[in-house]
């Protein structure tokens, strides 16, 4: 029972049937969340937000799987919020009422600011908790209260360890990116968590594929689930214009700095394997005079921060990132994403790319493949069920040259997506298959929406219990 007044919300059984394309104010959020999203102007559900949000809100547990981009973060955030608020009770020290458990700093920080967003205008309390950083404020939020507790497993074990949290009072449990917990090793974690939180509990698991290992887990937390599948799993995004260059290693860098001579190319995010690669990558550019920053563990938290934040405000254009470190990374107008090297896991193709167009906008994605690549290759075209498009960028001179798609013919090729067509093996000029060089060529733009990071317990702008419907009015959450 709320503490502050009898809520407004009609019995959760005899909602009327969503129309095919709802607004946010058909899903039977209270008044409060709808005004939040108006302010951020916000009228019309994602997929995955029109089918989540109904069977959330009557207490349902729930398997969703979804692709990076898709606003599922706000297809958890907002029925939660509602039903927190719904059933209110003072929430008590070292006890969170809901538990969100992330693989990322970065992701935890991002969730953590859509909960302040949505939830400002209730008497709701949150907090992030992730290492690297000082555990002091985050004991002090702990202390103070938590309504929903935001969390990466490590620290969150060790709090736990310590006697700081426990999870006696949870009602509503988030695993979200279980697939990337698993690549990350985090899943033993994940199961001394879940074992210590309460067998009555509103439960939700996300992922964006769903290997054998993860349906087990699903099967042991989630009772009687509701399955939310808003694309078939690993299906690249329809938006995002796919290219693959064929390269020697030696000519990574050189195909690299040729493709940003493009100005269009505004804003890239470009991913190394390894955390040396991606400081080299980082290093090669600003040589080059090409504004470039690295972020992946073994970075500090603030200089993560930092380099995410110059990203955002455009004070540099490329932002070379390891698969872990990029999982969270949630910026507008990320215009292209480059693979530098191709992941060894298929699956990561699909969160790579899933970085550009978002909230409906258009994107490209540009892939490098060595020689010693193309069983990757062979994997992500396997996975994704189509070739990815080859194009071709003109070297300048050089050490090196660049292998041409095994089976082609050799010989000259035509103009095509953004690079200007090369000779595949001929003389005195090396050339790469690709897009988005110098030259006429398509150029597209993406773009997704903004993150943050916090490190301690916020309170929103007190409780108004207007519990009435209304309405938002434009553009999904992300």
């Amino acid at each position: 029972m709320n503490t502050q007044g009898a809520s407004s919300h009609p019995p959760r059984g005899h909602r009327a049937a969503p129309s095919e394309t709802p607004a946010f104010a058909d899903l039977d959020l209270c008044t409060d969340l709808l005004d939040a999203l108006r302010d951020k102007g916000y009228e019309t559900p994602t997929p995955i937000q029109a089918q989540a949000i109904p069977h959330l809100l009557d207490g349902r547990d729930l398997l969703g799987i979804a692709q990076t981009g898709t606003g599922k973060t706000a297809a958890f955030a907002l029925p939660m919020l509602d039903l927190l608020d719904e059933n209110y009770k003072r929430p008590r020290a070292g006890r969170p009422r809901a538990l969100i458990l992330t693989p990322t700093r970065e992701l935890a920080s991002q969730i953590n600011e859509n909960f302040e967003g949505y939830g400002k205008h209730l008497n709701m309390r949150s907090a992030v908790i992730f290492g690297g950083v000082s555990q002091n404020p985050q004991v002090r939020a702990l202390k103070q209260g938590l309504d929903i507790l935001v969390a990466t497993p490590g620290r969150l074990l060790d709090l736990m360890g310590q006697k700081h949290v426990s999870f006696e009072d949870v009602e509503i449990f988030v695993l979200d990116e279980a697939d990337r917990m698993l690549d990350m090793g985090f899943l033993r974690d994940v199961r001394r968590v879940i074992e210590r939180l309460p067998r009555r509990r509103q439960s939700l698991l996300f992922s964006a594929t769903m290997p054998k290992d993860i349906a087990t887990l699903a099967r042991s937390i989630l009772k009687d689930p509701v399955r939310v599948e808003v694309t078939p799993p690993s299906t690249t995004v329809e938006r995002i214009k796919q290219h693959l260059c064929f390269v020697d290693k030696q000519d990574k860098s050189r195909l690299l700095k040729e493709i940003l001579k493009d100005e269009s190319i505004k804003r890239v995010l470009v991913f190394s394997r390894t955390k040396h690669g991606a400081n080299r990558i980082a290093g090669v550019l600003e040589s080059a005079g090409i504004h470039a920053a690295a972020i992946h563990g073994n970075k500090s938290q603030g200089a993560r921060e930092r380099a995410l934040a110059s990203f955002r405000a455009g004070e540099i254009r490329v932002l070379v990132a390891t698969d872990i470190a990029a999982r969270g990374i949630d910026v507008r107008d990320i215009t292209h994403v480059i693979n530098f090297d191709l992941p060894n896991e298929p699956e990561s193709y699909v969160h790579r790319i899933g970085r550009t167009a978002r909230a409906g906008r258009e994107g490209v994605a540009i892939s490098f493949c060595d020689p010693s690549e193309r069983g990757d290759l062979r994997d992500i075209e396997r996975l994704t069920g189509q070739e990815i498009e080859r194009m071709t960028v003109e070297l300048p001179p050089g050490r090196g040259q660049s292998m041409e798609r095994p089976g082609a013919r050799r010989g000259g090729g035509g103009r095509s997506g953004g690079g200007r067509a090369g000779r595949s093996g001929g003389s005195g000029r090396s050339s790469s298959s690709g897009g988005g060089g110098r030259g006429r060529g398509r150029r597209s733009s993406g773009g997704g929406s903004s993150g943050g990071s916090s490190a301690g317990g916020t309170s929103s702008k007190g409780r108004s219990r207007n519990r009435r419907r209304g309405r938002g009015t434009s553009a999904p959450p992300r």
